[in-house]
């Protein structure tokens, strides 16, 4: 499996991004798909997750500015960030696993793509 993230770039705070991630091969439509971030100098953060049967978790922090959403026919996966921070400032990345119980394994792993949010 093979994930290409794109849609990063430099943005102004208070702009809207949308970034997306392209997966090849047969078995996205029967795999969960997450977005992570990782902030320069922090940890790579969990920002949501969406089921292949389309069930959607965001981390607590998440809510609000944060849309997941996927198009199975495409093979793609969407991260819509509304209302960009300067603190959104990340490489974000996508990633492909599944949920054993409530906790989100990862496995596959795109290359990231990075949104610099300033102005």
């Amino acid at each position: 499996v093979q994930l290409q993230a794109s849609g990063g770039g430099l943005v102004q705070p208070g702009r809207s991004l949308r970034l997306s991630c392209a997966a090849s091969g047969s078995i996205f439509n029967d795999n969960t798909m997450a977005w992570y971030r990782q902030a320069p100098g922090e940890q790579r953060e969990l920002v949501a997750t969406i089921t292949s049967a389309g069930n959607i978790n965001y981390k607590d922090s998440k809510k609000g500015r944060f849309t997941i959403s996927r198009d199975d026919a495409k093979n793609t996966v969407y991260l819509q960030v509304d209302s960009l921070k300067p603190e959104d400032t990340a490489v974000y990345y996508c990633n492909m696993g599944g949920y054993i119980g409530n906790y989100y394994y990862p496995s596959h792993w795109g290359q990231g793509t990075l949104v610099t949010v300033s102005s």
